[in-house]
């Protein structure tokens, strides 16, 4: 179970360096990791178990909803994380979220999102002001 949020750069080549705490449980399952699109905006980074329940799920879908897969399974790249915990984030993953250099990771539970820190904190900001949902207004806080 991933949670948590971190903030991070990536080098001059596109990658991020895994945070410590989550590296450990990360290279327990498998070093090898898929990061494909979000359609909110930001990638999503799985281990191979949770790569293998998502993606299936995706490619049961039906027709009517190609362009959804063609959006999860055409844009996914597997990574090999490196012995110092790093993972190359491709060129285009990181065109097409608009990722440059400062970014935000957080812990979804089965997978992190990896976001434009600028553009997760205007999000962000945005939704801290608008009206709750009413499913998390029976929430007790």
């Amino acid at each position: 179970m991933f949670q948590g949020i971190s903030s991070l750069s990536l080098d001059a080549k596109g990658r991020l360096s895994m945070p410590t705490r989550h590296r450990d449980a990360l290279i327990a399952v498998d070093s090898l990791l898929t990061i494909t699109r979000h359609p909110h905006g930001s990638l999503m980074v799985f281990t191979r178990p949770g790569w293998a329940v998502f993606s299936k799920q995706v490619a049961d879908l039906p027709m009517d909803a190609m362009w959804w897969r063609r959006i999860f399974l055409g844009n996914a790249f597997d990574v090999e994380m490196d012995g110092s915990g790093r993972v190359l984030v491709s060129p285009e993953l990181r065109e097409a979220v608009g990722i440059t250099k400062d970014v935000l990771l957080l812990g979804m539970g089965s997978y992190f999102e990896l976001w434009d820190k600028p553009t997760y904190l205007a999000k962000e900001a945005q939704a801290m002001q608008g009206e709750m949902p009413d499913v998390l207004k029976g929430f007790s806080f």
